[in-house]
């Protein structure tokens, strides 16, 4: 029998073997699962007293027999393939090698061997059974082999037996009240013991929580059949009808639907379940037959198709499952890498990506060659990611990583210390808490034609963000989708604090996401107030004497909040700098530079209302007298910009051009900016709208280098004969998909030698300085290669 349960639930289901008439119902859980009782119960009953609770002999007998010895389904396949090839002889029931699990006092394995089936095993925990049948039958039947062994943990080697006939032994594991974990262990050891082409045998009463457990284990990889045993009043008279189920191994991880027969059956107070679980059944592996992107449980990778995990596969991808019903609190799909050759060095064999089911996870793995960088950046030798969803809605992150952690350390290569802690990163979401603050809707009602395409994607995004909401606790108060930018939401997060500087165990700061992904976050002050900027907002005049050059906003994964970092090149005068800002988001980049920076006169072009109304009135955004908002398309604008040709103190040219936009679309290779940004007209229009020491600033997204190159050739030099931008130069944080691409004006070279002076120079001037962002541009400062 099964392992020892240790919970007192009474037990109304029958028992897990033939053992007499008088197994009370008010038996506990406990005892019915347990070693002792069924060794006591045999001690003070006679073995000679047994009754078959589901079928007797006659029943089964035809059915069974013929499943023993009718050829597995791969050998008849292989025969109809070969041309010419006889059809493959039935199988001698000698030669079959039987185990019977669970076997008590059953009279079912002497039943088989009088039929010419002698190679059985049998086996049984209580070893006073065990005994007596050995001594009841080693005369009559020789060849017969018993065991004391627990079902859920057996000792022989893998593929063992040619067939595993169970006669009420699972229903027995399977007890409503304690759960399906023995059930699943015991399964899991039938697969394990199962050659090719075996045959698990399972006679059960097909109820619900049974056929729950029974039909998902036996979905990848198996040919199941159900048959409906002939109906004839048993010696245990239970008056229900009885199946057999027949699992056969196919060494693969293909997903075959499940037959009946007969297709109906006389026992109407059985059928509803059955067909509903059968219905239910045959949609999911309807489902999987029809998808390219299967997530295979992990047993059936290791028993059908013999995956080999304790190795390194040099640029394998592996879809696969983790977790199962009864063993662990949930299951995950999961996508294993192993680095690409030439990757390394490694700091880790092996490293944990948790990742939400959201857009950002569809784009990554549409990717090709750029989701290989992205493996690449956790410097590890295996990557396993986790998809955390709606499986997994309200749970702390720390309930699924001890839940996560025995089941990922089955993937961890051979040469991995078991002792070792397995790193581990969360993208995007992390260890938070949210609370829906605005929901954006404004489906506007008259479109062009042109537009309509456009507004029924949206719609269909739309939907996805409202089946997000439904997992959160709080319902939006709001819900808002702008018909040029789409769904828009705007959350206050909950997150661990990991920076010292901070007395609060938890930091809480108000984020804004578009389609899914996060644009903007601002952290609340001291005061429950929105700040876009943590410690003095006073004027930093003392910058420019670094002759101010190069400006970037970047994230800071760590913090969870926005920093801006300024950079000194000696490339413009300490004058009024006309500087525009390309793309609003929630406004934070632009209120940054009119605080801090006063020397900065700052137009923003936005080309969404929306976006404007949500930065105004969820993150503070204010115009001034220096700092103004055009709600027109960017490209228009910049033309415009070009055309003028005033200069001096009311020159419209531009000294600083930042274009900080996402792109809907990644069918390009990048994901910012938008396409139309690196278009030949646009380039040009840009280096004209620019001052002469003018600097055109790009925030960049792209996991490919080939695509990476091309932009950078395009900045360069649109045509063999035009000329863009000589000057080029790059800023790329260690780690990171994100990069600002700096292009100049100027054509005049610059020393790399002189360009880190300057850097060095900007460290000196800000050395006193102790304000975290600034220190930031320090660090940032060094990060920046020219591109050659």
């Amino acid at each position: 029998m099964g392992e020892t349960e240790k919970q007192p639930p009474k037990f109304t289901n029958v028992s897990s073997d033939s053992k007499g008439e008088n197994r009370e119902e008010q038996q506990t859980s406990h005892d019915i699962q347990s070693k002792e009782h069924w060794d006591q119960f045999y001690t003070t009953t006679s073995c000679d007293v047994y009754s078959e609770l589901y079928a007797e002999w006659p029943q089964l007998q035809s059915l069974l027999t013929s499943q023993l010895l009718s050829p597995s389904s791969s050998s008849l396949q292989q025969s109809e393939s070969a041309t010419g090839a006889p059809p493959p002889s039935a199988v001698q029931s000698e030669e079959v090698i039987i185990l019977v699990p669970g076997c008590g006092n059953s009279r079912l394995s002497e039943h088989l061997y009088d039929a010419g089936f002698t190679n059985i095993t049998n086996v049984d925990f209580s070893e006073v059974v065990i005994s007596y049948m050995l001594n009841r039958n080693i005369r009559e039947r020789p060849r017969m082999k018993w065991h004391v062994m627990d079902m859920t943990s057996m000792k022989f080697e893998n593929e063992t037996f040619d067939a595993v006939v169970d006669k009420e032994g699972l229903d027995g594991l399977m007890d409503p009240n304690l759960g399906p974990r023995l059930g699943n262990l015991y399964l899991s050891q039938v697969k394990r013991l199962l050659k090719a082409g075996g045959k698990y045998i399972c006679v059960t009463l097909a109820k619900h929580h049974v056929l729950a457990l029974l039909f998902p284990k036996f979905r990848f990889g198996w040919r199941v059949n159900l048959y409906a045993i002939a109906h004839e009043p048993s010696s245990g008279d239970l008056h229900q009808q009885a199946f057999m189920v027949v699992a056969e191994k196919l060494c693969s991880t293909v997903v075959s639907q499940i037959s009946l027969f007969p297709e109906e059956y006389s026992a109407e107070h059985q059928a509803a379940g059955l067909y509903k679980a059968l219905e239910s059944e045959k949609s999911i592996r309807t489902r999987y037959s029809n998808a390219s992107d299967i997530f295979c449980p992990l047993e059936d990778l290791i028993l059908g198709v013999k995956a080999n995990f304790t190795q390194l596969e040099p640029g394998q991808i592996v879809k696969l499952s983790l977790g199962e019903f009864g063993v662990s609190r949930f299951s995950y799909d999961c996508i294993l890498f192993d680095a690409q050759r030439d990757s390394g060095p490694f700091s880790h064999q092996f490293g944990l990506w948790v990742v939400g089911q959201n857009d950002y996870l569809e784009w990554i793995l549409s990717l090709s060659d750029g989701l290989w960088v992205a493996v690449k950046m956790h410097k590890a030798a295996r990557v396993l990611m986790v998809v955390i969803d709606s499986r997994h809605s309200n749970v702390d992150m720390n309930d699924i990583l001890s839940d996560l952690n025995p089941l990922v350390r089955q993937l961890a290569p051979g040469d991995c210390d078991d002792g070792v802690e397995i790193p581990f990163k969360f993208e995007p979401d992390g260890n938070m808490t949210r609370q829906i603050v605005h929901q954006v809707k404004e489906l506007l009602s008259i479109v062009s034609f042109n537009e309509k395409s456009r507004c029924l994607n949206i719609l269909s995004a739309s939907l996805e963000v409202l089946n997000f909401m439904e997992s959160l606790e709080s319902p939006p108060t709001a819900l808002v989708t702008s018909a040029l930018t789409g769904p828009i939401v705007v959350d206050d997060v909950t997150s661990k604090n990991t920076d010292p500087s901070i007395p609060a165990k938890n930091v809480t700061f108000r984020r804004l996401t578009i389609q899914s992904f996060v644009q903007s976050q601002a952290f609340y002050g001291e005061k429950d107030q929105l700040e876009f900027l943590r410690g003095s907002k006073e004027s930093r005049k003392d910058l420019f004497l670094t002759h101010l050059g190069l400006m970037v906003l970047q994230f800071d994964q760590q913090l969870l909040l926005p920093s801006v970092k300024i950079i000194g090149i000696s490339l413009i005068p300490l004058f009024q700098l006309n500087t525009v800002v390309i793309g609003l988001r929630a406004g934070l980049l632009p209120m940054f530079m009119n605080t801090c920076l006063p020397d900065l006169r700052i137009e923003v072009v936005e080309l969404d209302p929306v976006i404007l109304d949500v930065a105004t009135n969820y993150f503070d955004f204010r115009e001034s007298r220096r700092l103004k908002v055009h709600v027109t398309d960017a490209i228009k604008f910049v033309r415009e910009k070009a055309e003028s040709d005033a200069e001096g103190k009311h020159s419209s040219k531009v000294d600083i051009l930042i274009v900080d936009v996402d792109s809907p679309n990644s069918t390009p290779g990048f994901t910012c900016p938008p396409a139309e940004f690196f278009e030949e007209s646009f380039l040009l229009a840009v280096k004209k709208s620019l001052s002469e020491d003018g600097i055109f600033i790009i925030n960049f997204i792209s996991w490919s280098s080939a695509v990476k190159d091309t932009v950078y050739s395009r900045l360069k030099m649109v045509r063999t004969e035009v000329k863009v931008f000589s000057n080029l130069f790059v800023l790329q944080p260690e780690d990171d998909i994100f990069e600002v691409i700096f292009a100049l004006k100027t054509g005049s070279p610059i020393n790399e030698d002189e360009f880190s002076e300057d850097c060095d120079a900007l460290a000196r001037s800000l050395e006193l300085e102790k304000q975290e962002w600034i220190q930031r541009i320090i660090v940032a400062s060094k990060l920046i290669k020219p591109l050659r």
